[in-house]
């Protein structure tokens, strides 16, 4: 058997080798190092990432609101109430006597003159009961005259004793009885003569006559008697007019004789009248818990008709100063009224007395200072303390 013998390498492979082992010891080493990059590379960014999402988690958890500060009130407030408008003088025209219509002369919508004739009335009965008590009134007074001339005789007689005392005092006395029929006749007479007059119906006043509940040959029944009775006219005095308003109790004490008074009408958009209010009944209604207020406006075209419906607005001066905030930032809890309010970045719930309501915005008497950063449309889970954060600040929003 041969036996081989290793020849030994030459010198520059020897040098070959040893490159080779150490540069694979060095790409290894590099290897390692990328590979450790990458790794703390993305062990880097789960943690930034992770750290990222708790803060945005966080920051989300916190909830943003907006805020207003409340609006000082003015120092007078308008207050509208609904007004009925009625005439200055009103009156049903009646009949003091008993007939059937004759003829009428204004119909409605005619303007009429304090004494113009309205209508006339035929009353036989009474035409004649006055001539009977005129002719009893001429039996009457006929009678008297001979009394007195009975009296007059037995008085002379008397003097010379040619009739007895007795006698002349009834002479007297049946002139005294006469007399007594006579005035009786003659009362009875001018009553009879006055309802007569009844028969001509004139207008008490200048006016306009709004109802006419009658015509020719009705009959006509005495206002005095307990038939039913109906107004033969309905009259009215339009130039000036009386507004009754039913001012709330709240406002009774700021309802003075003197105030000025806006009527808006629904026939006239875009046009006021002017007013004033001039009595009130000084007592407030049980019922409606109301004070009837009366005001004057005065109508000399006769413009305004009575009984329209009107708006009358106050313009009435506050005695406290209070705050108006919209509605939409009032918690209503049980323990009562609440708004919540920005403070050192914490929610506070604070206590508030409500006054008037003007529909979107409320009045608040007590409770706020005008500088609190109040919540717009808080969460009715909000409690005190909770951590806010404030979107940003809300324009102020206009007045009621």
């Amino acid at each position: 058997m041969k036996s081989h013998t290793q020849l030994p390498l030459p010198q520059s492979a020897v040098d070959t080798k040893k490159s080779l082992t150490g540069n694979g010891w060095i790409s290894g080493v590099v290897v390692l190092l990328i590979f450790g990059g990458v790794l703390a590379y993305g062990i880097f960014s789960r943690m930034r990432a992770g750290t990222a999402l708790r803060t945005e988690t966080d920051t989300l958890a916190v909830p943003t609101v907006s805020v207003i500060t409340p609006q000082r009130s003015a120092p007078t407030q308008e207050i509208t109430l609904p007004g009925n408008v009625q005439p200055f003088i009103t009156s049903p025209i009646f009949s003091r006597t008993n007939g059937y219509l004759k003829a009428w002369h204004f119909d409605i919508g005619a303007h009429v003159k304090k004494g113009d004739l309205l209508a006339e009335i035929e009353t036989p009965e009474v035409d004649q009961q006055l001539q009977q008590s005129r002719s009893n009134l001429a039996t009457a007074e006929a009678n008297l005259r001979l009394a007195e001339i009975t009296k007059n005789r037995y008085l002379d007689l008397l003097k010379t004793n040619a009739v007895s005392q007795q006698d002349a005092d009834n002479a007297v006395g049946t002139f005294n009885a006469n007399k007594a029929i006579v005035e009786a006749n003659e009362a009875n007479v001018k009553q009879l003569e006055t309802l007569q007059s009844f028969e001509k119906i004139y207008a008490p006043f200048d006016g306009i006559i709004t109802a006419r509940n009658t015509d020719i040959g009705d009959l006509i029944n005495s206002g005095s008697n307990g038939n039913i009775k109906t107004d033969l006219f309905h009259i009215s005095q339009p130039g000036v007019l009386r507004v009754y308003v039913n001012v709330p109790e709240e406002y009774s004490q700021l309802a003075k004789p003197g105030l000025t008074a806006i009527l808006t009408l629904a026939e006239f958009p875009g046009k006021t009248f002017m007013g004033k209010l001039v009595r009130t009944s000084d007592s407030i209604n049980n019922a409606t818990r109301t004070l009837l207020s009366e005001v004057d406006v005065n109508n000399p075209t006769g413009q305004l008709l009575s009984g329209s419906f009107a708006e009358v607005h106050f313009k009435v001066p506050t005695e406290v100063s209070t705050f108006i905030i919209p509605v939409d930032t009032l918690l209503f809890r049980a323990e009562g009224l609440r708004v919540a309010v920005v403070k050192d970045g914490k929610a506070d719930l604070v206590r508030v007395m409500p006054g008037h309501d003007f529909g979107e915005t409320m009045e608040i008497v007590s409770g706020l200072k005008g500088n609190e950063a109040i919540i717009v449309n808080p969460p009715d889970s909000i409690v005190a303390g909770e951590q806010v954060q404030i979107a940003q600040q809300t324009a102020e929003r206009s007045k009621p």
